[in-house]
């Protein structure tokens, strides 16, 4: 005879008990357990979040609607390559920085390299920096600047450098690296390099030069879709004091934060409140004395961050350290003619392609051009 029913249905509850206990034991492990939590960093929107592998790999995003994008993590010559800790901020953060977060809050600071024989002695000799903001997929426009105008950091009193934030798209990160090693003139900065960012890439500058070049006369901070007309930059800066508290450039007078949610250029009442911007320095192109560097830096840190860079730094920082904001006609910071003596007449011209960059120096040789 077979088992009695009864007994068939004891064994049954018997098996689904022993079930459902073993899943609860499990479950209560489980939970007891610390598990790892991944929570974005509003300085890294736009990227996932594959961090936790010894390199960063992935994309930025190359816009340069009020100025350059950049980025790319490089290692420096003779030593192993250095991804910074890009998700060391704080994790507690809302990933919406319309709500108004302070600077000091998303900024990591450090380089890699930190490349300190751009700046002898601290720049003592140096009467002219210039920073050169450039994406990662940039490299045409790089290695046409060091082809024209870059030239004069052949001189002793002239320095020239790329700044640029990290990337996780190895494909660039390696060629970063190739294209370091063989020029020595790229600085990365601590933070994934997109649109959001770019006012902690100006932060980033202005940490390098209290570091590094503190001595230096000025610093130029401009964009690597710029042609500059460095002997007349060097003209203009020596008919002017260093010691003086003033930051030269385009001036944009009486702007007003866009308040559309839907627009590139959003600024939240959160992050500035008053319905007009102070008077800034457009950002393709502006000049600054390096002695200024640390206090814009340590101030900048204190505000409310938002990404229009020449805006927070230029306007509201500078403003609030009574640094004065002068206008220079020459800083074109636009598309202008491209004949020869609107070339040498101007300091900056904006939105030059790489393979333009080989035209105008030409044009600015031009000894022929007859300019009033």
């Amino acid at each position: 005879m077979g088992v009695p029913w009864v007994s068939q249905v004891r064994l049954l509850h018997l098996i689904i008990l022993g079930i459902t206990t073993a899943s609860l034991v499990m479950y209560v492990v489980y939970m007891s357990t610390p598990q790892p939590r991944t929570t974005a960093s509003p300085v890294l929107l736009p990227v996932s979040l594959e961090f936790h592998t010894p390199h960063v790999n992935g994309t930025t995003q190359d816009n340069s609607a009020l100025k350059n994008d950049t980025s790319v993590p490089v290692a420096n010559k003779n030593t192993s390559s250095e991804i910074p800790s890009l998700l060391s901020f704080s994790n507690s953060l809302q990933s919406d920085l319309t709500r108004g977060v302070p600077a000091e809050v998303i900024y990591e600071s450090g380089h890699s390299p930190t490349n300190e024989h751009i700046c002898q002695e601290k720049g003592k000799h140096l009467q002219l920096l210039i920073i050169i903001t450039s994406a990662p997929s940039h490299d045409n426009a790089r290695m046409a600047i060091r082809q024209t105008w870059g030239h004069f950091s052949a001189r002793r009193d002239v320095s020239i450098v790329f700044m640029l934030g990290a990337t996780n798209n190895m494909n660039f990160h390696d060629k970063i690296e190739k294209e370091h090693f063989m020029y020595e003139d790229i600085i990365q900065g601590k933070f994934i390099d997109t649109y959001e960012n770019l006012t902690l890439k100006s932060i980033s500058m202005l940490e390098w030069v209290k570091d590094n070049c503190p001595q230096a006369d000025y610093v130029l901070k401009t964009d690597d879709d710029m042609f500059i007309n460095i002997p007349r930059l060097l003209t203009f800066i020596s008919k002017h004091n260093p010691e003086t508290r003033a930051i030269y450039g385009r001036l944009a007078k009486k702007w007003k934060p866009i308040r559309n949610k839907k627009s590139k250029y959003y600024i939240s009442p959160q992050q500035y409140k008053p319905a007009v911007f102070p008077d800034f320095t457009t950002g393709p192109a502006y000049l600054l004395p390096a002695r200024l560097s640390k206090e814009l830096y340590h101030s900048s840190l204190n505000h409310t961050y938002f990404k229009l860079e020449d805006v927070f730094l230029t306007g509201i920082v500078a403003n609030d350290l009574k640094i004065k904001r002068i206008h220079v006609p020459e800083f074109l910071n636009k598309r202008v003619s491209l004949a020869p003596c609107s070339v040498q007449r101007g300091i900056s011209i904006h939105m030059v392609k790489g393979s333009e960059q080989f035209d105008l120096w030409k044009k600015l040789l031009d000894g022929h051009a007859k300019c009033k």
